[in-house]
């Protein structure tokens, strides 16, 4: 049975040497971490409850493909902040300003999804489009905090206990 490659430009994503190296450096990175990690699971969760947000907003606005691009990149900065302290939000969208064109998303497309990199770490960050909000709830529900090995020294204070997506 053959596959259908519905979200060609998310799927370049996957296979763009800035995305590759800085997944790696994450994972290398995180490798002894016990809180949450960013690796591939966590931006496939929150491209997977953001589609269902979106789902579920009875207007279904957004196109699958971008959803997934802001997810996959929403954290592809988090390497640099563990290098120097720069936010990742902000080392995100830089890498992924380079990122997208060559994936071939557009202009607008691109300005929609650094919105929303920029904007999913804070909900008081002036007023978001409802693409930010997808991302940004989206970021915070893929936690399983029940599970979590570091949960008693973890000092998240929106913890996740109970099954919500």
């Amino acid at each position: 049975m053959g596959t259908v490659d519905n979200m060609p430009r998310a799927n370049a994503i996957l296979s763009n040497p800035i995305f590759v190296r800085e997944l790696e450096r994450i994972n290398d990175l995180e490798k002894d971490r016990i809180f949450c990690g960013h690796g591939m699971e966590h931006l496939l969760d929150v491209a997977r409850i953001a589609h269902i947000l979106n789902l579920e907003s009875k207007d279904s606005l957004f196109p699958k493909e971008l959803i997934y691009a802001a997810a996959l990149l929403h954290d592809i900065g988090r390497a640099r902040q563990y290098d120097d302290g720069t936010p990742h939000e902000i080392e995100s969208a830089r890498l992924s300003e380079s990122i997208l064109p060559k994936c071939g998303f557009s202009e607008n497309e691109s300005k929609l999804i650094l919105d929303a990199i920029l904007s999913h770490r804070t909900a008081s960050r002036g007023e978001k489009s409802r693409f930010s909000e997808y991302l940004y709830r989206s970021d915070k529900l893929s936690r399983r905090c029940r599970d979590c090995a570091g949960f008693e020294q973890c000092d998240w204070k929106l913890k996740n206990m109970q099954l919500v997506y």
